[in-house]
């Protein structure tokens, strides 16, 4: 990190977390940033993107600490937490003070905490939208930032937040360096890029989509009605395999409070993350599974993006993703920083045609995961007395209600 050209105050709080060899995309693009140019960095998930940022706004603000020096926008309320606390760990030493600002907490906090210009803000784009609408003073607090961070910019980018960005776009300086960063290319981000000419420095690991080499990628052909055997059989082997933690991904909300109670009626601890919890008990949720508390996380595709977790060793896709850039992103949770991870997804008929368009876009077949009928369902007895009570308990809590009432509200 010493010959990126970062200050020695920096180098040395990298090499205390345990940071000593910089990645590709941190040895590329840190140089080209220090030096005053936008970035656009395309690399894998798990390549050190945050921290391919992070230091050289960083080291700016060690030159010059006034004022909201940086905002870092992210899609996910949890990838901003997270990003925030990778800021606070890095500007430690600087005394660094960074504000997230995210749904599901008390927004006249944040708007206090913006007030009292912090260096950093980290936030989603729907909650900083919010705040500036709500109180057209906290504008000013942008005039005068250097950097605009957009992490995981494909999906920041993506038509869903038009309305909020122009918002945010129009509190911040025309003079500031922008750093666009993202495991896959957008059409979004292509037409920037071009827009852009020569004038931005782009860092590309890989071309289209990829998944890491270390990364073993394996389906199952399950019948609809037997993604509760398949899963209790695989998560009744961790131990043996040996598996740390898994995730398991679920389309929807309800299903992901369903496979809750269901893991819950079998004795198995699990935790769930989905957008239908409020945020203190999402929070929650993802410290106690990073904490190893929980060996098990269900999650929807909130958890997808750019969660940092050290040790999943495993992800399950209960269902299969709705594209492949979604695959990608989910599959990305494992096998991360050169170590070697696993994912297996359930293939029902349905979703054959999905998976061909996945392995054409990752460029490679996935194996077929063989497992013993018999092993599966010797137990088809007990999960399917707890699928009942799960669904009854689903019916009772009233999940079903809050699916349709958040329909509505959408």
């Amino acid at each position: 990190f010493a010959d990126l050209g970062l200050s020695q105050w920096l180098v040395d709080a990298c090499d205390a977390l345990g940071m000593r060899r910089p990645t590709a995309v941190q040895r590329r693009c840190i140089p080209r940033a220090l030096a005053g140019e936008d970035v656009l960095g395309i690399a894998e998930t798990g390549s050190g993107k945050t921290a391919a940022f992070a230091l050289p706004i960083l080291h700016r603000l060690g030159e010059d600490p006034y004022g909201v020096a940086a905002l870092a926008l992210a899609p996910t309320r949890e990838l901003a937490a997270q990003l925030a606390e990778q800021f606070r760990a890095l500007g430690a030493p600087l005394g660094l003070r960074c504000l997230a600002a995210i749904g599901g907490f008390d927004s006249l906090a944040q708007a206090k905490g913006l007030s009292r210009r912090p260096h950093v803000v980290v936030a989603t784009p729907g909650r900083i939208a919010t705040l500036v609408k709500d109180d057209p003073d906290l504008a000013k607090v942008f005039a005068r930032t250097k950097f605009l961070v957009l992490d995981e910019a494909d999906r920041v980018l993506d038509v869903n937040f038009e309305e909020e960005l122009r918002v945010i776009f129009g509190c911040l300086p025309k003079k500031r360096q922008t750093f666009l960063f993202s495991a896959t290319m957008s059409d979004n981000l292509r037409s920037l890029l071009e827009l852009s000419g020569n004038k931005s420095y782009f860092f590309e690991a890989y071309e289209g989509f990829k998944t890491v080499e270390t990364l073993k990628q394996q389906y199952i052909h399950v019948p609809p009605q037997g993604k509760e055997l398949h899963l209790w059989y695989l998560l009744s082997i961790m131990k043996e395999d040996p598996i740390r933690s898994a995730i398991v991904f679920v389309s929807k909300c309800n299903v992901c409070q369903y496979l809750d109670l269901l893991l819950e009626e079998l004795g198995y601890p699990a935790v769930a993350l989905n957008s239908h919890k409020s945020q203190a008990q999402r929070l929650l949720a993802l410290n106690r599974f990073k904490s190893g508390q929980v060996p098990i996380l269900i999650s929807t595709d909130v958890g997808s993006r750019g969660l940092d977790i050290q040790t999943v060793d495993l992800v399950i896709n209960y269902d299969m993703p709705m594209s492949p850039r979604d695959y990608i992103h989910r599959v990305g949770r494992t096998a991360r920083a050169s170590r070697g991870g696993l994912a297996i997804s359930f293939v029902t008929q349905k979703d054959i045609c999905l998976l061909h368009e996945i392995e054409d876009v990752v460029g490679k077949q996935l194996e077929a995961y063989e497992c013993n009928d018999k092993e599966v369902t010797k137990d088809i007895t007990k999960v399917f007395k707890a699928r009942r009570l799960a669904k009854m308990r689903s019916r009772d809590e009233g999940h079903d209600e809050k699916v349709e009432a958040r329909k509505e509200q959408k």
